[in-house]
């Protein structure tokens, strides 16, 4: 089992394409849409499962608190997004936040919880911010950020649980290795 999550992690992080949020198709932009929105891109599939990995890893409150504070934060970028608010940088903010978080894993890097949370805050303005930004005109918000949210949850669940799988089947040290795969994964998406 830990195997094949091994394996499709490293499958994962080398699949092709650019960090991109996904102008939303056809559809009427609601819950769905926002359900699937964060699982149809490895950019944002790879930061999301990292938060729950990183927050595993350190262990203590930090499996729960980061990955809460992620998805209210995202919904504060996406409202920025919704409204229009320039801001920089936001798919270089969202390959970061991959090559950050995947190297804090590899390298078991454990800062004080404000820090962490802060480095999550960051990044989770950016994807808030790509969601938001990226609605079609006559979507409905709440619905697709409900959505977003659910699936941003989920997703945090996974890496959450496949650190304490990895740990307590493997040690610690074994949860190092998806981290550094999902850091080149990043890399990918910051340099093309």
């Amino acid at each position: 089992m830990v195997g094949r999550l091994l394996a499709l992690a490293g499958v994962v992080a080398f699949m092709p394409g650019i960090a991109q949020a996904h102008i939303i198709q056809g559809g009427s932009g609601g819950f769905l849409q926002g359900f699937e929105h964060p699982l149809s891109g490895a950019d944002h599939l790879l930061a999301m499962f990292s938060v729950g990995l990183w927050g595993a890893q350190m262990g203590g409150r930090n499996v729960w608190t980061l990955p809460i504070t992620f998805p209210l934060i995202m919904v504060l970028g996406g409202i920025l997004g919704i409204a229009g608010v320039p801001l920089p940088a936001i798919e270089t903010g969202i390959a970061l936040s991959i090559v950050v978080l995947g190297a804090a894993i590899a390298f078991v890097w454990r800062p004080p919880e404000w820090l962490a949370l802060t480095v999550i805050g960051l990044f989770a303005i950016c994807h808030g911010y790509a969601h938001g930004a990226e609605l079609p005109e006559a979507a409905d918000p709440a619905d697709f950020a409900i959505g977003f949210v659910l699936a941003t949850g989920l997703i945090h669940l996974a890496g959450i649980g496949m650190g304490l799988g990895v740990q307590r089947a493997l040690g610690n040290r074994m949860v190092r290795i998806p981290g550094g795969m999902i850091a080149i994964g990043g890399l990918y998406f910051l340099v093309t």
